[in-house]
């Protein structure tokens, strides 16, 4: 495995490769991650990693500064799974070129969901997205499910500029039911049976709604309940079509959306 340090070490070592598979990371490794890597090294001849934590997709800087970091950790991890040939440790000034605003703009429809509620996050996602795709040049990018309408933005963005291909991997959760983020590294232990208590509630929720006529009427009654019940803040509970986020009636092909703050951290899943 060989550690980049700028795009000018990464151009020299991908140089010679024409299949590359790329796994975008904020760091925090987990096992999440690690599927993606996985999925990397069954399609692609090379895979790459990038441990980038963009400030441009915080929308508060208190999150930017509390988010979980420990790259010489990160590095041990992919070092140990003998499947990563290269992993991609940028500084700032040479992802973007000034610490100005994203130029990214997002569709008045797109602004549903996270975007609604977290004013430039996407944009900077957008933005990274953008810069780190065209420094890599990689044959396909792996994604986790989970962040499903980052996954859905990116794929969308990427298309109109790139030869790249975007691959959504499916959801890795825990014993506990609960999806692996990088995030749950702030949890407490307490909190974590909470989490898990919660997307256990919601997996019977996602039984139910089946047979409800008016599934997001019925999610309004959860959201309520679950608030009173966990004593948690739920910015979002919506069932929406995967293929274009739109709010949806009909089982087929759609999803649960949630978005919650647990104890101050903010925690999203789609079932």
């Amino acid at each position: 495995m060989k550690i980049l340090l700028n795009k000018t070490s990464l151009s020299k070592s991908l140089g010679p490769f024409n299949d590359i598979g790329f796994v975008p990371t904020m760091g925090s490794i987990h096992e999440g991650h690690l599927s993606l890597i996985k999925r990397s090294n069954q399609v692609c001849s090379k895979t790459i990693v990038s441990i980038f934590i963009n400030p441009k997709q915080f929308n508060s800087k208190k999150d930017f500064k509390k988010y979980p970091k420990n790259i010489e950790n990160d590095v041990k991890i992919l070092n140990k799974t003998k499947k990563v040939d290269f992993v991609y440790i940028p500084k700032f000034n040479d992802v973007f070129k000034s610490k100005n605003k994203p130029i990214v703009k997002l569709n008045k429809k797109d602004k549903i969901l996270c975007a609604k509620f977290r004013q430039g996050h996407f944009e900077g996602v957008l933005d990274v997205m953008d810069k780190l795709t065209n420094i890599v040049k990689p044959t396909k990018i792996f994604m986790g499910n989970k962040d499903y309408q980052q996954l859905f933005l990116v794929k969308k963005y990427l298309k109109k500029k790139y030869n790249t291909d975007v691959v959504g991997c499916k959801i890795i959760r825990g014993k506990n039911k609960v999806a692996l983020s990088s995030r749950n590294y702030l949890l407490s232990k307490t909190n974590l049976i909470l989490a898990s208590k919660i997307v256990k509630k919601l997996i019977n929720v996602k039984k139910n709604i089946k047979i409800k006529k008016n599934k997001n009427k019925y999610l309004s009654t959860i959201k309520d309940d679950l608030q009173k019940q966990f004593k948690i803040k739920i910015e979002y509970l919506e069932f929406r079509e995967i293929n274009n986020l739109k709010l949806s009636n009909v089982i087929n092909k759609s999803k649960i959306f949630v978005a919650y703050y647990l104890n101050g951290v903010r925690l999203i899943d789609n079932l």
